[in-house]
């Protein structure tokens, strides 16, 4: 009983460690979010091992614990018809409102989910939460894309699947199937989604013979770069949850199908390095030292390797591709983008891939909105139902609602 009494306090201390973070006090909700992250590395850790033990790959394992513990329900309504269908090979999940009154046509989101194009799924409940209720709040047909996952397909697929199944249903048949009004289609997606939705209406603005065009995009907290990993956001927020900077590396390398000895060469930015030729065209595209406010910029220095390793870049050519690193389109594919917006967290390594596209595709003319949080994190917008309910999640997918409601 006595030696009982001592090892109580001692797994309660050991668990307190492990749990605690130092956290910026602007972050709200602290103590739910070190709980969260407590929650997200302790599975982590336990894939990692049986991918260690050659059970299975870490992420198929990781993916099936999402799905295990995945007991949400969808959105509860009666009136809202959720189907799953097949768009020129690529699943969807659609969700559709009941007519009202005597409006025919519809808006619509085509929606493509984050999870670093690795993890989740459309059908999983935090995404069917979410596009339920940007269907009801909008009266709206959202089209959630089921894009294949790392470690089974690798980039260009997601890509490839993104862009057949949005433009599948941009055809004038299928919109009227859906009765969808063909001038009011927007593209979105969060994190590694809203990269997917950068690249697919990057390209969609490309192709000259489409009779249907996106009206908007609406980007939230998206990756959009892969050339500098120590951007003040990415240096500020390297240990932050939901998403420190070594696993943001990590999905990329897992997306460009790349050798995970490669991380720390990526981390001190050593594949584009002033010696490396292929790189230097790009540079100007992601100046954080011009693109980005004072107040983002703070107090850090860029990190600019003079001497790097160019086999970096022969090895994984895609991290100079725009249709992987949308941040790296030119001028002139930019100006042809729709009405942008752009949701950031101060909390977050990706901050600062999203304020210097809103800078970028400023100065190409387009309109932009740069809706910045500042005591917000990685993810918040998923978190809205028990037991992962976060204020800020709330708070942020209203406002992020609220603009699709005014501008599409």
């Amino acid at each position: 009983m006595r030696a009982a009494w001592l090892l109580l306090p001692a797994l309660a201390a050991l668990s307190a460690y492990y749990v605690y973070l130092p956290l910026p006090g602007a972050v709200s909700e602290s103590w739910k979010l070190m709980l969260l992250d407590a929650t997200f590395r302790a599975v982590q850790q336990t894939c990692h091992l049986i991918h260690y033990l050659r059970l299975s790959h870490h992420l198929t394992v990781l993916n099936y614990f999402i799905y295990t513990f995945d007991k949400l329900k969808d959105i509860s309504s009666e009136d809202l018809k959720i189907t799953d269908a097949v768009f020129d090979g690529v699943k969807v999940r659609v969700f559709e409102p009941p007519a009202k009154g005597d409006e025919s046509l519809k808006r619509s989101v085509v929606y493509i989910h984050g999870g670093g194009w690795a993890l989740a799924s459309a059908r999983t409940s935090l995404y069917s939460n979410l596009c339920g209720i940007i269907a009801e709040s909008l009266n709206a047909v959202v089209v959630s894309v089921e894009y294949r996952l790392v470690p089974e397909v690798c980039f260009p697929e997601q890509y490839h699947d993104a862009l057949r199944a949005t433009k599948h249903f941009l055809q004038p048949h299928v919109l009227a199937e859906y009765s969808v009004d063909p001038s009011r289609i927007a593209i979105s997606g969060d994190s590694a989604g809203g990269n997917l939705a950068a690249a697919v209406c990057q390209q969609l603005s490309r192709e000259e013979d489409l009779t249907v065009r996106l009206k908007l995009q609406a980007l939230i907290y998206p990756v959009l770069q892969a050339f500098d990993f120590n951007t003040p956001s990415y240096q500020q927020n390297m240990n932050m949850p939901v998403l420190p900077r070594s696993i943001m590396i990590n999905y990329w390398i897992y997306y460009l199908n790349g050798n995970y000895d490669l991380a720390h060469e990526l981390l001190i930015n050593n594949h584009t390095a002033l010696n490396v030729g292929r790189a230097l065209s790009f540079r100007a595209r992601l100046n954080w030292t011009s693109l980005l406010p004072p107040s983002f910029k703070k107090n850090y220095k860029p990190v600019v390797q003079t001497t790097g390793t160019a086999a970096i870049v022969e090895q994984l050519p895609a991290l100079l591709d725009a249709r992987a690193v949308p941040l790296l389109a030119d001028d002139a594919t930019l100006a042809r983008l729709p009405r942008t917006y752009l949701l950031t967290c101060e909390n977050d390594v990706l901050r600062d891939d999203g304020a210097m596209y809103a800078k970028r595709l400023e100065h190409a003319g387009v309109p932009v909105t740069l809706d910045h949080f500042h005591d917000c994190f990685h993810g918040c917008v998923m978190f809205t139902v028990w037991p992962a309910d976060f204020s800020s999640g709330v708070h942020t997918r209203t406002s992020y609602i609220k603009w699709l409601d005014e501008n599409l």
